[in-house]
Parts: structure tokens; sequence; C-alpha cells
């Protein structure tokens, strides 16, 4: 008896051994392989007095009682590798709902997510929750059914997405448009973008008061990511702030006096293709006419994340150039604003200044860190055959700003309480016209006369007085306010007369001597009274040294006067 009961076991561990080789040949997965080893070791212990002591640490080390872990060494005798699998349900992976509520939910989804609409599930969810209230029904899926019935569909969706968004393809870039088209970037001036961000900084006009936060409008090359041109001003993202970015990067590049780089801005053109998002400022009517009339295919982004090439410079000037500039701010930074705007100091034509030196002579001639080449040297590389930049009267129809003004006897204009007067307009007199300008400086607007469905150039018209002067919109506007609220009359002699006390004051505050200031009091005795008389009292010095109203000044018009009173 004991032989045959020997024999039977030996038979029992052959055949458990043929199981096990033909199970390893089939690459059990890792909780398998462990089920496996543990029941190894407690077959070699099987008649053995340590058998049920074995039999413990077995069931422990596989988290199980004694009597499941019986159960499952009889499954693995009958089955082999197939009894130490987990059995799974057989209604595993089937959803328990009503069809309606599932056809409903993938048709909410699916109609949400039509052409440029865009629904999550977290939305169908909400929309599934407050159909089952309208229906006073308390038995509809759950959040988390309404994910796993969408599963397939986000999957799909999200695959879709990763074919449309193509992206480096060994080193060449392809970028894709809403309207599936392709385009490879292989040259410089092929694909141009643009954006907007309010710079990390506060900005003062020439008094020193707070104007707040300009907007930064950048325009890139995508092949070399070359910064072709740029606009900061104090107006919000606009179509006419996207006109003037682009026409400060197609036209070859003029500096301010003063401001001058030590490298040249080479980067200008004309680009084939305008990569931007879908904003009003990108697909406006005067956007697309500009496009129309330079041959420009506007073409939008898909997705968000495929802005990165126009939006990462945002990040560098943010980082190098403006965090080391006084009135440096962050979104995060609220507790500190007043003490941040007390620290700002710079205008907005200074930081235009330093801001084209910082790109010029740094930004530009750095190495982007894909490529391991200096921007402009691969963009002077990368250059293809090109012509002449259009006309700059071409330009300023397509991309400046625009006013309708009517030209009066004489000749002349009235727009931001300045008198223009320009050649030929005394011809036009009663005409209404259309002025098109600069809003960095106003001191030459450009005349034309709206004839059928096109604007002819008529003449420059020049500001009265201010001809040698620059003068932003925004400065013009906060000298009539300071004249007004002075009861002043707002003219062009009072204006001119502002920008020059107030430059030969700060002139006069930067060349005065560095030394130990005097009293007030003995200043003034020096200058205005002789030396043996007293000296004035502190009251008296601070009148002495208050500014004196500006006298009330009219500017006539001589050819207006003889045609009213003929002399």
């Amino acid at each position: 008896m004991a032989r045959g009961k020997g024999e039977k076991g030996e038979a029992e561990a052959a055949g458990a051994a043929g199981v096990i080789g033909l199970a390893v040949a089939s690459a059990p997965s890792a909780a398998v392989q462990e089920r496996l080893a543990v029941l190894q070791r407690l077959e070699s212990c099987r008649g053995k007095a340590n058998y049920r002591f074995e039999q413990g640490q077995a069931a422990q080390a596989l988290g199980l009682s004694r009597r499941s872990l019986r159960r499952l060494q009889q499954q693995y005798r009958e089955q082999g590798m197939e009894g130490l699998k987990r059995q799974l349900r057989c209604d595993a992976g089937q959803l328990k709902l009503d069809a309606t509520w599932r056809e409903f939910i993938v048709e909410t989804y699916r109609k949400g997510n039509r052409g440029m609409r865009q629904m999550s599930r977290s939305q169908v969810a909400k929309i599934v929750a407050s159909r089952a209230a309208a229906q006073g029904s308390r038995d509809y899926p759950s959040r988390r059914s309404v994910y796993r019935i969408l599963a397939a569909l986000v999957d799909q969706q999200e695959q879709k997405q990763k074919r449309r968004s193509i992206g480096w393809q060994g080193e060449t870039l392809t970028l894709r448009s809403k309207a599936g088209i392709e385009i490879n970037v292989e040259y410089s001036n092929q694909v141009w973008q643009c954006d907007h961000t309010p710079a990390d900084i506060f900005v003062v006009d020439h008094q020193g008061a707070v104007l707040g936060r300009p907007t930064l409008t950048t325009v890139i090359d995508t092949y070399s990511r070359c910064i072709m041109g740029f606009h900061l001003g104090m107006e919000g993202p606009s179509a006419g702030v996207t006109g003037l970015a682009l026409r400060q990067s197609i036209l070859p590049k003029q500096y301010q006096q003063g401001y001058e780089p030590q490298h040249l801005w080479e980067s200008y053109g004309v680009p084939q293709y305008l990569y931007t998002d879908a904003g009003s400022d990108f697909t406006s009517a005067h956007i697309e006419q500009v496009a129309s009339q330079l041959g420009i295919v506007l073409c939008l982004r898909q997705r968000p994340a495929e802005g990165g090439i126009v939006e990462r410079p945002f990040g560098t000037l943010n980082r190098e150039f403006f965090s080391m500039l006084p009135g440096y701010t962050t979104r995060s930074v609220k507790s500190h604003r007043e003490s941040i705007q007390a620290e700002a100091c710079l205008t907005l034509e200074q930081l235009e200044g330093l801001l084209v030196r910082y790109i010029v002579d740094n930004y530009n001639q750095r190495c982007d860190a894909r490529s391991q080449e200096c921007r402009l040297a691969r963009w002077k590389a990368g250059l293809m055959a090109q012509g002449l930049p259009p006309e700059e009267r071409q330009l300023d129809l397509l991309l400046l700003r625009q006013h309708r003004r009517r030209v009066y006897q004489g000749g002349y204009i009235r727009f931001a309480n300045l008198i223009y007067r320009g050649e030929y307009l005394a011809g036009y007199a009663g005409e209404e016209v259309v002025l098109r300008y600069d809003p960095g400086d106003i001191t030459t607007v450009f005349v034309y006369r709206h004839q059928g469905a096109r604007d002819i150039f008529l003449a420059r018209a020049h500001a009265q007085n201010l001809a040698t002067e620059r003068l932003s919109l925004a400065e013009a506007k906060s000298i009539s306010r300071r004249l007004r609220e002075a009861r002043s009359e707002i003219s062009n002699q009072a204006i001119l007369t502002e920008i020059r006390t107030r430059v030969q004051f700060i002139d006069d505050l930067l060349s005065a001597p560095s030394k130990v200031p005097q009293p007030v009091a003995a200043v003034i005795v020096e200058d205005s009274l002789p030396v043996a008389e007293t000296a004035v009292g502190e009251t008296e010095a601070r009148a002495l040294l208050a500014p004196k109203p500006l006298p009330v000044i009219r500017v006539y018009d001589y050819e207006q006067l003889r045609h009213e009173h003929g002399f």
C-alpha cells in the first residue's frame, strides 16, 4: 500500500511537472508565476511531517485561507495553468445601463464636439443629471458610468488629434491647420506666427503717473525662431495692433534716436503663411483684407498647444528682460502692487527702445535650443529668393489705424485736440477724409479720400508747431487731460509748451550737481535777493518755487481770418 501511494504521488508529481513545463512555455503573468512558485514548493513537501506548516506559510504568502488554498491546489491539478489564473465574471466589461441612456450620452457628446464646439465628459454628466431631474427620475447613470461609456469615443478622438498634429518629422517641422492644410516648414519667411501677451512691467507717462501694463505683440519666423517685429502699446489685442506688428515685421526697421542697437535688424519681408489662433484679432475682415492684398495665406491653429513657438519667447522676455527693469511685476504679486507701481519709472517709448536693443543685440543673436544655430544666421541661410518689400503707403493703407475727419476752411484738420495742415487740402474743404496714423507718433498723419471701393492717398498732414517732436496718442490724451484740469485752452502751442517745459525740467534735474543740497531759503536768497537781506521763510520759498500756470495762448488761422473778415 505504501508503495502504491508512493507511485501515485510520483505520478502526480510527474503530471504536475509536465503541466508546469507547459505553463512556463506559455509565459504566464507575474501573479500566475507567484502562485505557481508557491504551489511548487508546497507540492515538494507533500507526504512530509512539516506539510501542514508549509501549507499555512503558502496560504499566508498568497493571502488566502487554507480552504481557498486547497481549492486552488485542486484547480491546479485539474486544469493546470488555467486553474491558477484569476477567473473573470461572465459579464465583465458590460455596462448594466438602459440602452436609451447609453444612446443619449453618446449622441450628446457627439453633438457637443461637432465643428468648432468642444464638450467634455463632465459636461455630459451634468446634462444627464439635468435631464433626469426634469423627468423626475432618480435612476440615471452616474458620472463614473458616463466616463466609462465615453471612454472609447474619447480615445478615438485623441488618436485622431494626434494624427492631425504631425509635429517634428526628423529635422522638418510639419504644421497642420484647422482647414487641413499641411505645411512643411523648410525655409525662412515661409510661416510666421503672431500672438499677444500683457508685459510683466508697469510703465508711466512723462509726468510719472502709472499707465498700467502694456500689451506686447510679437511676430516670429517659424523656421529660424527669429523675432521679425513687435508692437508695444497700451491698447488691448485687436486687429489694428496685429496690423501694426505686421507692418514693422514686413518693412526694414527704423530705430528711435538714442536707442540704436549695435547690430542691424536685418529680418523683414512678406510671409507665405500666417499661423495664429482663432481669436477675433486674427480672423477679422481687416486682417483678411491685409492677407488678400499681400498674398498671405491665413492658417488657424487646431489646438492651443501648437502655439509654443510664438509663446515661448514671452517667457524668455519676462525672465531675462522685464525682470531686470524697475516696475517689474508678476501675476502672483498682488499684495505688493502699490510698491511695484511706486518703483515704475520707464515710459512706453523708453521701454520700447530698450526692447529693440535686447531683441537685436541679444535674442536674435543667440542660438536656438533645437537648431543650435544663431537665429539671425539661420534666417539668412534659409532665405529664399525675395523681392523688395511693399511700398510703405500700401502698408499704411492696410495696417495703420484710421479715423474719419472733415477738412475745414483753409485746409486744416482737427484730430486728438491738435490742428494739422497739409498740402493741397484746401481744395477739399468741407469733404470727409480718412486719417491713417501710427499711435506711437501722431505728429504726422496720412490723409486719404474714399473713392468707390478704394482709398486714394491725398497728402501728409503735419501737426502745427510739432513737426520736430515725437508725440504718441496716449501722451497727447494725457496732456489734454492735464490742460483741462488746469482750465487752460488746449491748442498745439499749449501742448508744445508743456512738452518743452517738461523736457527742460528733466534736463535740469539730471544735470544738477550731486552735492549736499542747501536749505531752500539760502538758495532763493542767493538767486533773487542781495546777500545782506533777510532770508525768506520756508512758506514764501515754497510759493516762489511753485510752478506758475501757463498763459492762455490762442492760435489763429490767417487764411480763415482773411476769408471771414476780408483783409
